[in-house]
């Protein structure tokens, strides 16, 4: 009978044990189901969080922490790992807005609902400026990195033998982990459709055979101009000397024709310094354009604005001061270029 009572007891123990370990049980998942579904105490409207490729979740909780979303980094991995996440958590650039529970954070993190990426190409940057542009992107897949010039322009279908110039200035948008040629394909066929729309659209009469040539002339007039408001009255300038036979003379051409070698000082020996796209010692245009012209440059240079003048200088705020004559020229050099006056 006394073996019978102590057995009973032992059982009703085990019994209560088994009920305090099933409501402990209860309450830590009921404070774990809190935490979960509580809103993330962040200081700000927004956070705006990058994910590297390959990151782990322990690796992703410390660049929340860091970018100031107060994750428990521990919670985050056990949560994770229960809602079995952890190998589809996304890379890319995420934001995080204010009132968001870590149910929707690792949610957002497994969906990859990634905030887009953008690239800016600056109207006047030279062919290499954007190859560098595109490398320094690092959201975007380097597909370029090792081919060379033909071997790229074969890659986006391009005809054309020389890159300069061929690609429009303008914003891109793309989702991390885009190629870069998708980016360089997108801007070679909005260049070559901006173009061929001017050339149609183009002032009869001008000396320029082709759209490449429109082009050419384009990239001049997109280095040569301080205020989008003369860019029509520069490609007059030019288009002027063209008809005349008259050499260029500008001197963004021979900045690119001297490479490397320009040191940010241009000096009367390079002037004198032959090269195919010096356009004081060779008469016409260079072979090629010198920058990426955007879509007023292109424009204008196939409407350009009827001018008698031959012959422009920078005033020094931007604008320049044009002139009919090479004695007024000189007198406008003298004025705005030497400080021979007011």
């Amino acid at each position: 009978m006394f073996a019978r009572r102590s057995r009973q007891r032992s059982l009703t123990w085990v019994a209560v044990a088994l009920l305090v370990v099933a409501l402990i049980a209860a309450g830590a998942g009921a404070l774990a189901w809190r935490y979960y579904e509580r809103s993330l105490p962040i200081a700000s409207d927004r956070v705006v969080v990058r994910i590297a490729p390959g990151s782990s979740a322990r690796a992703i909780a410390r660049a929340l922490q860091e970018a100031g979303v107060p994750v428990n980094a521990d919670a985050f991995v056990a949560v994770a790992r229960a809602t079995k996440a952890t190998e589809s958590l996304r890379a890319g650039r995420y934001e995080i807005s204010r009132g968001m529970s870590l149910h929707q954070l690792i949610d957002k993190l497994r969906r990859g609902e990634v905030l887009r990426e953008r690239l800016t190409v600056v109207e006047g940057w030279t062919y290499r400026e954007l190859r560098a542009a595109l490398a320094a992107t690092a959201e975007l897949k380097q597909e370029s990195a090792a081919m060379n010039d033909a071997e790229l322009l074969r890659a986006i279908g391009a005809d054309e033998k020389h890159p300069e110039g061929l690609f429009a200035p303008d914003t891109y948008v793309f989702d991390p982990g885009s190629s870069d040629l998708d980016v360089l394909r997108r801007a070679y066929r909005a260049q070559i459709a901006i173009l061929q729309k001017a050339w149609e659209s183009r002032a009869p009469g001008l000396p320029l055979k082709t759209p490449y040539e429109a082009l050419i002339l384009a990239s001049i007039v997109e280095k040569e101009t301080g205020q989008g408001a003369e860019r029509a009255r520069i490609a007059g300038v030019f288009i002027n000397r063209l008809r005349r036979g008259m050499l260029l003379q500008t001197d963004p051409t021979v900045i690119y024709g001297l490479g490397d070698k320009f040191d940010g000082n241009l000096r009367k020996r390079d002037l004198l310094a032959d090269t195919p796209y010096n356009t004081y010692t060779r008469a016409g245009l260079p072979p090629t354009p010198i920058a990426l012209p955007g879509r007023a440059a292109i424009e204008a240079a196939l409407n350009p604005e009827r001018t008698a003048a031959l012959y422009f200088v920078a005033r020094g705020d931007g604008s320049s001061h044009f002139s009919e004559t090479l004695a007024e020229h000189n007198r406008a050099v003298v004025k705005y270029q030497l400080g021979g006056g007011k």
